[in-house]
């Protein structure tokens, strides 16, 4: 007998409307990532025209990124139960109209709070988008599929830094978030016509009013814990990090007596599962420690001056974009489980790399590592996503897609605090904006070595739950 899912997959493959399909999730996550970048190269514009201190307009990056951390996993559940097709329609309609929002505010304060708006509308995006793969693309191409939106991902993080300062240059600050409003709508036309309709089907379990709204303080606290001070870990950071402890315990009290929970603890019993989650924590907190760490290594290390920065710094994100599709294909012919295996090698590959060539080749070692470790990066990305995605049921798909994405996340969030700490401890220096060449080339040394550690430890992690599925 048929699975309906693989029978509406098959006949998604037999007709063109699969292209348009793929060409609106694509267009999804390229606005959701696009979002993140783009605003980041406006902030000294925006602290100049609305006359307010650097650690005030932070929040216009900070309140979209919590938003985003702390409601993907709820949104991906609640598009489970009412329909995903009918949430991520809304979802892209909130986000095109919180971005009109964004470039029409009078005030910091209210442009902070359009933002926050725009990550809820970011959030639907990110969790829903990987969810419709499984239901569009037939499982012997689930690979492909997913290394085209880790490419539209990267292509968004690439874009924005240059794309804003385009805008910004041209139009003014506006443009940064207006430039939004055309691509979400033509984003919202394809996914209305094109998107499969939402399946007349009992759901089972209802909503979880406490458990969202437990995971989402506890996510916000933790988020919080981990990005304010920039960089120094005060009072305030370690009553929040107390308060994200006690509220994982209360989540997971919650979780466990609740008839329809958010999220059901014991398929964290599944090693496949807990694994690739784990993984995905160190995978992304290592290729954070490339945007913590390689600004300071280039300019201060090896004292280029910023356009060069800049170019040596969108070499990642480019090659990024490049092998995604490449990337996916190469899951799809060898398997997904033995790909993760060969990312995380030559991840680990090239984390040794940046802590040994840049001493040895400077400029030339550094972009040579890189060259290793980005595309080991998206191998592992694509593989990790069709490990998790590749046998979910239908009512799970949101959910799961959620916490694959909340991982991510809290990878980066991670990353940027305890890489950053990291780095200004191996540097020996308090001020890492005039510290001496050799002090940043020796922060570089220590910070990759812990990745590198980091990534023989998600190694294991990979080969262990591997052995225990097989």
């Amino acid at each position: 007998m048929t699975h309906p899912d693989q029978t509406l997959a098959a006949s998604a493959q037999r007709t063109p409307s699969v292209r348009w399909v793929l060409a609106s999730l694509s267009l999804s996550m390229l606005l959701s990532s696009l979002g993140t970048s783009i605003a980041n190269v406006g902030l000294p514009a925006l602290a100049e025209v609305f006359g307010a201190s650097f650690q005030a307009v932070q929040w216009i990056v900070l309140a979209y990124l919590l938003a985003i951390t702390t409601l993907i996993v709820s949104v991906g559940r609640l598009g489970d139960l009412i329909g995903r097709r009918r949430l991520l329609l809304t979802g892209i309609a909130l986000f095109t109209l919180a971005s009109a929002l964004c470039g029409l505010a009078p005030s910091l304060w209210l442009l902070i709070s359009a933002r926050a708006l725009q990550g809820l509308g970011a959030a639907i995006m990110m969790a829903l988008t990987l969810a419709f793969i499984g239901e569009t693309v037939p499982k012997e191409r689930t690979g492909s599929a997913m290394g085209l939106l880790g490419t539209m991902s990267a292509i968004g993080t690439a874009l924005g830094p240059s794309l804003g300062g385009v805008l910004i240059a041209g139009f003014g600050w506006q443009a940064i978030f207006l430039i939004n409003v055309p691509l979400g709508i033509l984003t919202f036309s394809l996914a209305w016509l094109y998107l499969p309709a939402d399946r007349r089907e009992p759901k089972r379990g209802g909503f979880d009013p406490v458990g969202t709204l437990l995971l989402a303080l506890t996510l916000a606290a933790y988020s919080l814990a981990m990005t304010l001070g920039r960089g120094s870990f005060g009072v305030l950071n370690v009553a929040l990090l107390c308060v994200a402890v006690l509220g994982t315990g209360l989540f997971v009290f919650v979780e466990s007596t609740v008839d329809s929970p958010l999220i059901r603890l014991a398929m964290f019993r599944d090693a496949s599962l807990s694994g690739s989650l784990a993984t995905n924590v160190l995978v992304s907190t290592v290729m954070m420690a490339t945007l913590v760490v390689g600004p300071f290594y280039l300019s201060r290390g090896l004292g280029l001056n910023l356009a060069v920065v800049g170019v040596v710094m969108s070499i990642g994100p480019v090659i990024s974009a490049l092998s995604g599709l490449p990337a996916g294909r190469v899951v799809d012919r060898f398997g997904a489980s033995g790909m993760v295996i060969l990312g995380l090698v030559a991840m680990a590959a090239g984390s040794i790399a940046l802590s040994v060539l840049p001493a040895w080749f400077g400029l030339a070692g550094y972009v040579t590592a890189i060259v290793i470790l980005t595309p080991g990066y998206q191998l592992f990305q694509a593989a990790n996503n069709t490990v998790v995605m590749l046998d979910v049921p239908s009512e799970q798909r949101g959910v799961m897609s959620g916490l694959l994405s909340l991982s991510r996340n809290l990878g980066l969030i991670t990353g940027a605090s305890v890489i950053g700490a990291v780095f200004a401890f191996a540097s020996a220096t308090t001020d890492l904006t005039t510290a001496a060449p050799e002090a940043v080339a020796a922060g570089l040394r220590m910070t990759f070595a812990v990745a590198a550690a980091l990534m023989v430890v998600a190694l294991a992690i990979a080969l262990a739950s591997r052995g225990r599925r097989a």
